[in-house]
């Protein structure tokens, strides 16, 4: 008899156990406010990626020996990771020639600071890029 109702005990507080576990758990998540991570992109395409060639083309002309060339560098990479976040899975714009033109510059400047971060941005990048943004953002104007 004490068998059974011990194990009765025991089967009823794992119950009661798991129950205030999980309780817990879905309060925490619920009651916690969200962070919503804040990013540069208003939503309008157009707007955005006129503002992002302008912006990384100043990276781009930033003398090699500017110093603040490593806070232009991490900025241009925040600017690159929001643009491409925002945009890449957006079927009406990702199959767009503009967008295309971006992200083929946003890859090769960003592989570049990433793989070499001490090294400034070569003169055939930097031409390949301007011309690049250049194209982008005249087709982004042309496709709107």
């Amino acid at each position: 008899m004490l068998l059974k109702w011990t194990s009765k005990f025991f089967k009823n507080l794992t119950k009661v156990i798991s129950f205030a576990i999980s309780l817990i758990v879905v309060c925490t998540l619920f009651s916690s406010p969200s962070i919503a991570a804040k990013t540069s992109m208003t939503g309008d395409y157009t707007k955005d990626t006129i503002s992002v060639v302008k912006t990384l083309q100043t990276a781009v002309d930033t003398p090699k020996d500017s110093p603040d060339k490593d806070e232009v560098r991490s900025e241009a990479l925040i600017l690159i990771t929001d643009y491409i976040s925002r945009y890449r899975n957006r079927g009406m714009v990702n199959k767009t020639q503009s967008f295309t033109t971006m992200q083929t510059a946003l890859n090769a400047m960003a592989g570049h600071y990433k793989n070499f971060a001490s090294r400034p941005l070569p003169d055939k990048l930097k031409e390949r890029l301007t011309k690049e943004f250049s194209l982008a953002e005249k087709m982004v104007l042309r496709e709107s």
